[in-house]
């Protein structure tokens, strides 16, 4: 009688915001001992040479309106491989469990009894906000930081605004640039300054990246010329930090 096909595991592996010395040692490790990677559209060229040659890729990639895989078919090719014996990597731009959809990948191979790991990686916020010299906090600025999504999952859902319209924070909208009118028009009609200081942060940390941080109502004017590229959405007062802010 033949022995069953022992069944394999799945890394779900935060890749940092694109430079491979971003990446944990963990990260690192998990990817080079990968038999099958299953990645997204933002890993960089060099992470992903980083793939031993032995090693399956399969690409996942997802645009703003356009999936190459829906979400439900993701967990199924994690499932069959690991049910195949093999050592699975489930490579993530930024941090996993930071709007990556990592929570429901865990949740979908719990349910089909697939061993898995959490390798946290550098989210974009963090990478981004350091590489344009824009922090977080500071006891002088903000005391709070919160991350939100520039794309609700439903149309019915909604931010609160008036929250986030109080002072002493900084707001950070992933995925955020398209629907920048949007934002800036529901927090300045809850209270926040249009003088307040804002920032788009596109390929951060990246050689490529670009940084445009001004007034916020500047930068609704600015903001148009750089198209629809995805990027980082920063507003509040800790901008004006930063040495790419332009006060005028």
């Amino acid at each position: 009688m033949s022995e069953a096909q022992p069944i394999g595991n799945v890394a779900i592996v935060g890749a940092g915001p694109g430079p491979v010395d971003l990446m944990t040692l963990r990260a690192l490790d998990r990817l080079q001992r990968a038999e099958v990677v299953v990645y997204d559209r933002l890993i960089s060229a060099e992470i992903l040479e980083r793939i031993p040659a032995t090693a399956q890729r399969v690409y996942v990639g997802k645009a703003l309106g356009y999936h190459s895989v829906p979400q439900e078919g993701i967990h199924e090719l994690l499932i069959a491989h690991a049910r195949a014996g093999r050592r699975v990597v489930r490579l993530k731009g930024g941090d996993p469990y930071v709007f990556g959809r990592g929570g429901e990948e865990v949740q979908a191979l719990q349910a089909a009894g697939i061993a898995c790991e959490v390798v946290p990686g550098v989210t974009a916020a963090s990478g981004c906000s350091a590489a344009a010299g824009i922090p977080l906090t500071h006891r002088d600025y903000a005391t709070s930081c919160v991350f939100l999504p520039g794309h609700l999952a439903n149309d019915a859902a909604t931010h609160d605004w008036r929250a986030l319209a109080r002072p002493g924070q900084t707001r950070v909208f992933y995925m955020g640039i398209q629907r920048l009118p949007h934002i800036a028009e529901r927090l300045m009609a809850h209270g926040l300054s249009p003088e307040t200081p804002a920032a788009i942060v596109r390929d951060g940390t990246r050689p490529s990246q670009t940084v445009l941080a001004c007034r916020l109502s500047r930068l609704l004017q600015c903001a148009p010329a750089y198209g629809p590229q995805p990027g980082l959405l920063i507003i509040g007062e800790t901008v004006q930090l930063s040495p790419y802010f332009e006060s005028d």
